[in-house]
């Protein structure tokens, strides 16, 4: 799976006394802890990470005091750096331009 989530959802639905629909809550949880720590040879965690690598925004890195090399950073360069369904630099350009849309400035952005 290209984009596989490690968080899951439990809805517990709340019915009162005679059978109606009284409310409800929901839990967010980690499925693999291991997972945050570890990436099987064929998977990619922290996708955001990789939109910030792909050089989509000029001097990003450089203000994040990120190297060059995704290597350099274990925890995202266990598995594949790369997926041919993901493109990176598109993914950082819709983050980019959503906070243009929500009216962050460049100092706010980045």
């Amino acid at each position: 799976n290209d984009n596989s989530s490690r968080f899951g959802k439990f809805i517990r639905i709340h019915f009162n006394a005679s059978g109606k629909l009284s409310g409800a809550d929901m839990v967010v949880y980690l499925l693999e802890k291991s997972r945050l720590t570890y990436q099987q040879p064929l998977e990619r965690c922290y996708h955001s990470f990789y939109n910030l690598m792909s050089d989509q925004v000029p001097d990003l890195k450089e203000k994040c005091q990120l190297s060059n090399d995704i290597y350099d950073y274990w925890y995202v360069s266990q598995g594949k750096t790369t997926v041919p369904s993901i493109d990176d630099k598109e993914d950082m350009m819709f983050a980019d331009e959503a906070f243009d849309v929500l009216g962050f400035s460049s100092d706010e952005k980045y």
